[in-house]
């Protein structure tokens, strides 16, 4: 048989496979800057959101580098294995925004749930992993920060008290764990020591609202990416 199956790709991975190419034909040399989110995605006729999962991709393969406030530049040219693991990497991992949106269906009413669950020993796992975050969050320790923060999370989880709630989100959470899902948060959520302090202090502030049984608060607080209020990272 001559004929291979067809199967359906990720946007991204195709995105990434470009930007590959592109560097290896030489049309970007080492140190050299990508074009812009906004290009690439008007160049390609994909979202930016797309172009963002492909440049964490890379980003996490150390073939290119964010610049805070500048853009994105090549640090080495890729061989053709690693245009095919850009590539798996992508395909292999959930899409960071099926991640923010799920948990942002899923973790507003846990933390409603735990607002009316309130015990010491509940409120002590979850202001442990707070304080270690804004130790983190002042040495912008990315790292060790998200490290705390998936604790929190994965502590909210618990505190509902019901391990249906905790086995339906404990998938999820892991995925926080994800390379192109860190990347993606690094460069495109968490920047700098503010954004971080900042979610920070949305985390003690659900933490507040739960102490308080406020779960109105509590829900509204823990709104995902893009809302009002978020502390999904």
């Amino acid at each position: 048989m001559t004929f291979k199956k067809v199967r359906p790709r990720k946007i991204s991975a195709v995105a990434a496979e470009q930007i590959v190419e592109a560097i290896q034909r030489g049309d970007y040399a080492i140190g050299s800057k990508l074009p812009s989110e906004f290009e690439l995605a008007e160049l390609m006729g994909v979202s930016r959101p797309s172009i963002r999962e492909a440049l964490s991709a890379l980003q996490a393969m150390e073939i290119i580098e964010s610049r805070p406030g500048s853009g994105n530049y090549v640090l080495r040219k890729p061989s053709s294995a690693d245009e095919s693991d850009a590539v798996h990497l992508i395909e292999s991992e959930t899409g960071c925004l099926e991640v923010m949106e799920a948990r942002g269906v899923l973790e507003p009413p846990v933390a409603s749930l735990v607002a009316g669950k309130v015990e010491a020993e509940m409120l002590s796992a979850l202001r442990e992993p707070i304080d270690e975050m804004r130790t983190y969050a002042a040495e912008n320790n990315f790292d060790a920060y998200f490290d705390a923060d998936k604790r929190f999370h994965l502590a909210l989880a618990e505190a509902a008290g019901n391990p249906l709630v905790t086995a339906a989100l404990a998938p999820l959470l892991s995925s926080m764990d994800q390379r192109v899902y860190r990347e993606f948060t690094r460069h495109y959520y968490l920047r700098n020591v503010e954004d971080l302090q900042h979610v920070v202090d949305l985390h003690h502030e659900i933490l507040s609202a739960i102490e308080a049984n406020d779960g109105e608060t509590a829900f509204a607080n823990t709104m995902p990416a893009g809302k009002p209020r978020s502390i999904v990272s």
